[in-house]
């Protein structure tokens, strides 16, 4: 697929981000650093004309005495002195990374051992309580530092900008010495360079998080106490403000505030030079704003050679506006791209098309809609904003939970143990007053079609967020009650008992499976089993079954044996109550064994960008039963149908919005189509069998059954065989 977005792990384009700024800062830094001072005299001048910022600009100091940074097999040389970027950061990353041991590791430079999980964790937790400690809220002292600085500094110059890059260079040259020598010697073990010593983070935020630069002073020894920091942040100030890397044209801000005293002196007699008001203080009595948060926006990239805004002036294609190039060069590359059907040439009157539905996706009945639809969206300022740092929320963010707050960290894998008798919404929860409201005493009369008459039902206000995480149980709803019975109305879904629903590539589902909870609610008379497919789904989780009971308004949690039993056996009880049985397979779909499935889904599939989708659709196909898929994306539904005809030479239907979508945006990087999460819904159209003339997906209206089609129900077989059979004893 040649879109990513909505598919790759927000932190991965961030760390790219960061780099590729990190990596263009160092470069037009070493040469300045070299020439006379007239050169810094023109840059201050050409910075004393640029506009001004009206938001407060923030110089952060993160000092690091105890964690070091080992490359590790993953590793290549580069973006910076000192740092090396692993092939997540390539031509061709990859999509989902939870773990970075293959890249890189934390090792403790106190006693020169490698750090465990935990200690990797704990180390987080310390850097995460200095961080805060350096940017106070309401009026909080920010850490004193340790370090030395002299009184005055004057603008870099060669000895003193130099100097350490050289140390750093040369740690970048062993790195890559040591990879062209003994490759192998990488495979299978962690690097055994010494550890890179990351010894200060400088950090500049506007108050409302946005990062605008950032340098990585990296150093072989364990402290750096007498080294002078001016220089070095009066550079990062200087590129800061010529190319900030958040968002946004070059500006200089109305006013800075240090966050260490010593630097706050140093720089006293270089910011006025730039016609920047610096705090009469340090940010021990002016900090950021109490909503303060680092935010996720994220700068474009062009489409073909993927450079950052910052470095670049990107613009959409004049016909589609749906795709960023940073020039003429790189449009006409992807207008003539070969073969003709991954050009832009190809797609352009498609991607209009697509855009045109920007209106309609962003029609939604909640008041805070006009704000993440946008696509400017700051999605970590919108959650701290309500207190959403904890719990499932964790999960749609890059934002760390809080002091005291229950961690919940992305990847954590759903136990017996871990979801807690009980509030069945603990994990659902903010900071604030509760998010769910009680259960309505009466089940629903009527079924829902929209989000308007859901939380009118459930007694939700339209300012509640949770439509983001209720959006996957109330999609599996929506496929229930007016997908099936549309589609495939000989199955008469709306009236069984019970249903095994196959959730397929479920790993971020499951890491959320709590919010399925919501199903019985809204289909109290059915008993329902989910099972999470997929090989990104935990290991140490397969096999896992238990099953969650509604006892009153609070939820029972009980293991399941291990002996596998028919879901409609032993599920119903009295007074109608039913159970939701959780199962887990941590494999390939055509690789999974068990009985046959209800009913598949699958959540912003893409098909296109997983290999086990050529096996996991052939399986689909020889069971022949109802499987819905969303996308994030028309596109990516396109992407599906094509993927679908090659794997199995059957199709998809025509996709259609989901009117329970997800009311975030999402941002991407390199073109300006509408993206959401589960967007459009399609189901898989089957090829026919061998010797048949008919689809196995029918159309709205049943059809006669054929040697062709997939069996019926077995409760109406044996109706079918008990009809026969009295002609038979009356004779």
């Amino acid at each position: 697929m040649e879109f990513v977005s909505g598919y790759r792990d927000e932190f991965l384009d961030f760390a790219a981000l960061l780099f590729g700024w990190f990596r263009k800062f160092v470069a037009e830094k070493g040469p300045m650093g070299t020439n006379l001072e007239g050169r810094w005299r023109q840059l201050e001048a050409q910075i004393r004309r640029l506009p001004q910022d009206p938001a407060l600009w923030v110089l952060h100091v993160l000092p690091n005495r105890s964690v070091g940074i080992s490359l590790g097999q993953g590793a290549e040389p580069g973006p910076g002195p000192g740092l090396g970027a692993s092939r997540l950061l390539g031509d061709e990353p990859p999509l989902h990374l939870k773990d970075l041991s293959p890249y890189v590791s934390f090792v403790s430079l106190e006693d020169g051992e490698e750090g465990e999980e935990e200690e990797e964790e704990e180390e987080n937790r310390k850097a995460s309580s200095g961080m805060e400690k350096m940017e106070p809220q309401g009026g909080g002292e920010p850490a004193p530092s340790s370090r030395e600085f002299p009184q005055e500094a004057k603008p870099p110059a060669e000895s003193q900008v130099t100097q350490q890059e050289t140390s750093c260079d040369d740690g970048s040259r062993e790195d890559r010495g040591e990879d062209e020598r003994a490759p192998e010697k990488r495979k299978g073990r962690r690097s055994e360079a010494a550890p890179l010593h990351l010894s200060c983070l400088l950090l500049v935020t506007d108050e409302h998080g946005t990062i605008l630069g950032i340098d990585l002073l990296m150093d072989g020894t364990q402290s750096l106490a007498t080294e002078n920091l001016a220089p070095r942040a009066y550079a990062l100030l200087c590129h800061s403000m010529a190319c900030p890397m958040g968002s946004g044209d070059p500006r200089k801000p109305r006013q800075l505030t240090v966050g260490d005293a010593h630097l706050h002196r140093d720089l006293e007699s270089l910011v006025p030079r730039l016609g920047v008001k610096l705090a009469k203080t340090p940010m021990r009595t002016w900090g950021p704003r109490p909503g303060f948060t680092f935010a996720s926006l994220r700068a474009r990239t062009c489409h073909v050679c993927h450079k950052h805004s910052f470095e670049v002036k990107l613009t959409p294609c004049p016909q589609c506006s749906a795709v960023l190039y940073c020039g003429e060069a790189c449009f006409q590359a992807d207008w003539h791209r070969c073969p003709d059907d991954v050009s832009h040439r190809f797609w352009c009157p498609r991607l209009a098309a697509f855009m045109e539905r920007a209106g309609e996706l962003a029609s939604l009945p909640f008041t805070y809609t006009a704000e993440v639809t946008s696509e400017t969206f700051n999605k970590e300022a919108f959650l701290a904003s309500r207190g959403l740092t904890r719990g499932y929320w964790t999960q749609l963010s890059m934002l760390i939970p809080g002091p005291g707050a229950p961690r919940n960290p992305w990847g954590s894998t759903p136990s017996p143990s871990h979801l807690l008798n009980g509030d069945p919404y603990q994990l659902l929860q903010g900071d604030g007053p509760a998010l769910m409201p009680p259960v309505p005493l009466d089940p629903p009369r009527s079924l829902f079609g929209s989000w308007q008459d859901y939380y009118t039902w459930r007694g939700l206000s339209l300012d509640s967020p949770m439509a983001v995480l209720l959006t996957y149980p109330l999609t599996v709803y929506y496929v229930i009650t007016h997908l099936v019975p549309q589609s495939f109305p000989e199955l008469n879904i709306q009236n069984k008992q019970s249903l095994k629903i196959h959730v397929v590539e479920a790993g971020k589902e499951f890491d959320l499976v709590m919010v399925f909870w919501e199903l019985l609610i809204l289909l109290p008379h059915v008993a329902l089993e989910l099972q999470f497919v997929g090989d990104s789904l935990p290991p140490e989780s397969d096999q896992q079954h238990f099953t969650m009971q509604r006892d009153g308004p609070e939820v029972s949690v009980r293991p399941g044996s291990g002996v596998s039993a028919r879901l409609n056996s032993g599920t119903k009880e009295k007074g109608g109550r039913r159970d939701l049985q959780i199962r887990v397979s941590t494999r390939p779909y055509h690789l999974l064994q068990g009985p046959k499935p209800d009913l598949v889904i699958g959540f912003n599939s893409g098909f296109g960008l997983k290999d086990t989708w050529l096996s996991s659709l052939p399986r689909l196909q020889s069971l022949r039963v109802p499987a819905f898929f969303t996308e994030s994306s028309e596109y990516g539904c396109v992407m599906d149908d094509q993927t679908m005809a090659v794997a199995t030479g059957g199709g998809t239907s025509s996709p259609q919005p989901n009117p329970f979508r997800s009311p975030f945006r999402l941002r991407a990087a390199d073109n300006c189509m509408p993206w959401y999460c589960n967007a459009f819904i399609f189901h898989l159209v089957y090829k026919p069998a061998q010797g048949g003339s008919v689809r196995s997906a029918p159309g709205p209206a049943p059809r006669p059954p054929t040697p062709a089609a997939p069996p019926v129900p077995a409760r109406r077989r044996r109706g079918e065989k008990k009809a026969a059979r009295r002609p038979r004893r009356r004779r």
